[in-house]
């Protein structure tokens, strides 16, 4: 199902579905700070390049645009998103996001994209709304990453604890991309509907959330930090900007609880024309 613009339409706000910690709309100009038009005000700030505004919205007339070409992304620093800080025992937390993919480069499709979440892979992972994971026999579609650890899964070299959907997510069209953690499952939603997929979604993941205390991970928007790629290995010293979201952002809504099925199609709904 393809998302109609809403340059013309009337929408619901995501804030209409309680529990919400921040929702952006990205009307700002490049170089400006996105500010969230609902719940708390964080300032998402430009990292490593710019990130342009184009004419194509959801929530509006314009959307964030994420490219190779410019390496930007966004981040809040974690001192100044507390209720961003999902982790514990008992956390939960849902993402939703309006997006439109581009085209993946030859060279990149390889590469796993994050959309957005509190994920730093020095050892600092919490959560993350991603593309293409390319792990469990996957590729394209929306993927839930999860980690109690904050490191590798043990056992593996990377990170292996994600609800991954069913569905490749198509490129140049808009689609509601979500996520949920309810600290027992993990959930992966397409379009205002859980992307079943046997016991990859829901995915069983019980311990709830890494805490990264004072000096764990950044909230970012299209992209996340890694550790530097020396000698065909990973180093723990060294930081590159990596994992790149490419395409348009038309809104992003951050939840401090697991939405439901019923919720998570009524927060779809909102992008949709009413009369």
């Amino acid at each position: 199902m393809n998302i109609t613009p809403a340059s013309s339409a009337v929408l619901r706000n995501p804030s209409d579905i309680p529990g919400l910690v921040s929702f952006w709309d990205f009307q700002e100009a490049a170089g400006q700070d996105r500010v969230a038009r609902a719940g708390k005000p964080y300032r998402l700030r430009e990292v490593s390049g710019p990130v342009e505004r184009v004419e194509d919205g959801v929530f509006g007339p314009y959307a964030a645009r994420f490219t190779r070409e410019s390496e930007g992304s966004l981040a809040v620093p974690r001192a100044e998103c507390p209720d961003l800080d999902r982790h514990g025992p008992d956390a939960q937390v849902s993402i939703v996001a309006w997006i439109k993919r581009e085209p993946t480069p030859p060279d990149e499709q390889w590469r796993c994209q994050a959309v957005a979440g509190m994920w730093n892979e020095h050892g600092l992972r919490q959560y993350c709304l991603f593309l293409n994971l390319r792990i469990h026999e996957s590729a394209e579609q929306v993927g839930s990453h999860i980690s109690r650890v904050g490191g590798a899964t043990p056992g593996f070299k990377y990170c292996m604890d994600a609800a991954i959907g069913a569905s490749p997510v198509p490129f140049g069209v808009w689609q509601c991309v979500a996520i949920t953690y309810d600290g027992t499952d993990a959930r992966a939603y397409l379009n205002g509907r859980l992307d079943e997929r046997g016991d990859r979604n829901p995915y069983r993941y019980e311990g709830g959330i890494f805490d990264g205390g004072p000096g764990g991970a950044d909230f970012t928007v299209g992209a996340v930090a890694r550790p530097q790629w020396v000698d065909e290995q990973f180093v723990a010293h060294g930081s590159v900007v990596s994992n790149r979201f490419l395409g348009l952002l038309g809104g992003l809504a951050v939840y401090d609880r697991a939405l439901s099925d019923t919720e998570l199609a009524a927060v779809f709904l909102a992008s949709l024309p009413f009369s």
